[in-house]
């Protein structure tokens, strides 16, 4: 079939389907449906609950090792814009048969507005916020721990133990780091404060390299910020990894691993943690969650040379 011919079948079909479409007794929905995902690890129930969506401006900087012409290309090539970097945002719920464990909080009522939807999905996924045992935070950025309380101070998650690393905690709620922080750092810590300052005595912190709860490991993976952790699940003979941030965005940070993010505040151990993760997964054959990958934000990583991709995990109707 030739160019020609190929686009004719196309304006025929267009034209059937406009007809169709005036015959049509359902308008066009304007939302996805619920965005949740579910699958087994050995006898644990994973569910992948999306928490929408943010769409970051591409300013000269975004990479600092990298020019913006290359990261326009990146993005070019992985057919995404190239005028703004999409970053989703996929918290995890491990069922492990004896506790519902919820990875990391998502943004709740405070991020854009295309994102704050976790609630929303969890419920749609039969999961009451009040059923929710333990809250396990991989680190302290707003995407991952203002959807612990809402706008009004009412714990979302009201009967879960709440751990986060004891690092994060160290750095992000001492006074002295705030007062000598950059201007652009403070949010950060201000953010911080707001969520766990009237829950102190109630928060759980954890060393990172323990194992939290049965079958869930605590990773160390400093750089990103000075307490960031991933995650190891384990049930029977399955495993995957829970990389949290360890790549941001995986159609940049994946494929070009050296590239060192805005986000990132040490950016040296930021690329060690990176690339450890990311030879690990693809060494070990490893399933990997990312909190910022594509929906389901599930796959497997494999290496070419220097360089990594993400392979995606195809959708099943059964678990």
């Amino acid at each position: 079939m030739d160019r020609r011919s190929l686009f004719a079948g196309t304006a025929a079909l267009a034209a059937g389907a406009m007809l169709g479409a005036r015959q049509a007794s359902t308008q066009p929905a304007a939302n996805q449906s619920p965005g949740v995902y579910r699958m087994k690890l050995g006898s644990f129930e994973i569910t992948a609950a999306t928490d929408g969506i943010a769409y970051r401006p591409l300013t000269d900087g975004f990479v600092r090792n990298a020019s913006l012409v290359d990261v326009q290309q990146a993005l070019k090539d992985a057919f995404l814009p190239t005028d703004k970097v999409p970053i989703p945002f996929t918290p995890l719920v491990v069922n492990t048969g004896s506790k519902l464990v919820l990875l990391d909080a998502g943004n709740g009522q405070f991020g854009a507005p295309t994102s704050g939807q976790l609630v929303a999905n969890l419920t749609a996924a039969g999961i009451d916020p009040k059923a929710v045992n333990t809250v396990i935070i991989s680190h302290f950025h707003g995407d991952h721990i203002n959807g612990l309380r809402g706008k009004d101070g009412a714990l979302t998650y009201p009967n879960a133990e709440i751990m986060v690393p004891a690092p994060e905690w160290a750095f992000w709620m001492d006074d002295a780091n705030m007062d000598k922080a950059p201007e652009g750092l403070k949010p950060g810590f201000q953010g911080a404060r707001r969520v766990f300052a009237p829950i102190a005595d109630k928060v759980t912190r954890y060393e990172p390299g323990k194992e939290l709860l049965t079958g869930i490991h605590s990773v160390a993976a400093y750089g990103h910020t000075p307490g960031h952790c991933t995650f190891a699940i384990e049930s029977g003979n399955q495993r995957m990894l829970y990389l949290a941030d360890i790549t941001n965005n995986p159609l940049l940070f994946v494929r070009n691993p050296d590239w060192s993010a805005v986000f990132d505040q040490d950016a040296d151990m930021a690329r060690a943690a990176r690339r450890r993760a990311l030879d690990m997964a693809a060494q070990e054959k490893m399933l990997v969650a990312g909190y910022h990958y594509p929906f389901p934000a599930m796959g497997h990583i494999v290496k070419d040379g220097n360089r990594f991709d993400v392979v995606p995990m195809f959708w099943t109707p059964t678990l």
